[in-house]
This record gives structure tokens, sequence and C-alpha cells, in this order.
């Protein structure tokens, strides 16, 4: 258990500083409040547990999973070249790993119909094989795999620097293969920030909507996932709109306690 000291003198805040503050939480907080206050709860359990809204929620589930596990098989390997190599145009990589934080998700998803589509890049001769991506399942895992890869790089690279390079020059020193070293020494320590950057690329598989409408289109039980639901729901019942988008907001508040309670006991 930690024990909460005072600030040492000449780092307290100035007091203004509180008020922006409070506005920017209040941004956060009132929207999800007014959410809450929306809620039909006696008929909650009904618009949740409906046959749309459980197909969405199963495939959104699975392929979230799958997206991360794709994100941890890629993604372990791509932070570990940003963070132990000192290739030429290194910054030029990262900016372009980072890159799909900061497109539109929409844009995502063009670039996925263009290498991937039955026209597109590699779409077109995986036709010939008889192998269709886009607008199937697997699509959907791509784009969820697409959007949250960042995120688990950034976490596992920033854990790699803070850990430094001593235990691992042990190992090696001792005759510890390269490969030794990783399994046994590298990956143990920055264990959490991989578990922090997994539970976050989860987290973001699980609420993409964008990149899979464009990408995967919207077929019931097997591209509709549960933001497209809300989507369409939107138009035909708000009631169950506003029922699934608390039951999202609801996973993705368990997700940042799971994440910030993993910080504080790392």
């Amino acid at each position: 258990m930690t024990r909460r000291t005072a600030a040492p003198p000449g780092t307290q805040l100035p007091r203004w500083v509180a008020v922006p503050a409070a506005v920017g939480g209040l941004l956060v907080l009132l929207p999800l409040l007014a959410l809450v206050l929306r809620v039909d709860w006696a008929d909650l359990p009904a618009l949740v547990t409906s046959e749309p809204s459980r197909a969405a929620l199963l495939l959104s589930l699975r392929t979230a999973a799958a997206a991360t596990a794709l994100c941890v098989l890629l993604g372990v390997p791509m932070a570990l070249v940003l963070a132990r190599t000192a290739l030429p145009g290194l910054r030029v990589l990262r900016a372009l790993v980072l890159l799909p934080l900061v497109l539109p998700p929409v844009v995502g998803g063009i670039a996925l119909l263009s290498a991937f589509g039955r026209r597109g890049l590699l779409g077109e001769r995986l036709e010939l094989l008889g192998v269709s991506v886009a607008f199937s399942t697997t699509a959907v895992v791509l784009a969820q795999t697409f959007v949250a890869l960042p995120f688990l790089v950034v976490s596992l690279e920033g854990a790699l620097r803070t850990a430094g390079h001593r235990h691992e020059q042990v190992a090696a020193v001792l005759g510890a293969s390269p490969t030794t070293v990783l399994r046994r020494v590298t990956l143990p320590v920055v264990l959490p920030g991989l578990v922090s950057g997994a539970v976050l690329s989860f987290a973001r598989a699980l609420g993409e909507f964008g990149a899979t409408l464009t990408f995967a289109g919207s077929l019931q039980g097997v591209t509709r996932t549960l933001p497209l639901e809300i989507y369409l729901q939107r138009e035909t019942d708000p009631d169950a709109a506003v029922a699934l988008s608390l039951l999202l907001v609801v996973v993705a508040a368990v997700v940042v306690v799971a994440v910030r309670g993993g910080r504080l006991t790392a």
C-alpha cells in the first residue's frame, strides 16, 4: 500500500490551474452522466440481450480478441526494433507505425480496401486463389488490428526504454543467446507494459467503427460489431442505441481501471 506524501516546496501548482482542469473534467463526465440518465433502466436487460445485440457483442469480443493477439504477435517485434536498434530512418519508421493514431478511421478503411479489396493491391491476387478478405470477419480483424496496433507498440516501446539495457547486457555476458535474453530477461521485465498495451489495444479494437464499416461492411453475424449495431439502432430504436452505448462505456471503464491498477501495482 502506497502512502501519499505532500508535494515538495516549490512544486505546488498555481490555484488557477484547477479551473481549466475542472472544466476539462466536466467536458468528459457530463456527456457520460447524460447517457446514464437517458437509459431506460426498466428495459435495459431486454435491450442489451436482444438477438442482434448479443450477436454484435459476441462478434466484437471475438474479433477484438483476435486483433489483440495479432497486435501482440506483430507489435512486440516492432517495439523491440524501435527501442533496441539504431536503424537508419528509425524516426520515419516510428512515425509510420504511429500514423493510424492520427488518421481518420474511414481513411484507414479505404487504405485497407485498396490493399485487400477485390481490386486491391493484394486482394486481386488473393481472389485468384479463392481467398476473399474484404467484407468478411477477417476484414473486421484486420481493420481492428490496423487501428489498435500503435497502442501496443507505444506502450511497449516506452516500457523497453524505461527498463534500460543493464539486465540484458549482464545476461549476454554470462553467455545467454539473444533469444534466451529476450525470453528470460527482456519480456519478463517489460511484462506490465506489454499487458497494458494489449488491454488498450483490445479496448480500441472493441470500439472501432469507421475502418470496419468501410472495409468490412455491416453484415449481421459476420461483420456487424457492437459499434455498428449502435449506429444502426440509433435510427430505428434510440433506446437500444443508448443502452448499448452504456454497455460499451462500462467495458471501456473496466479496461481503463484495469490498466491503471496494473500500472500502480507494477
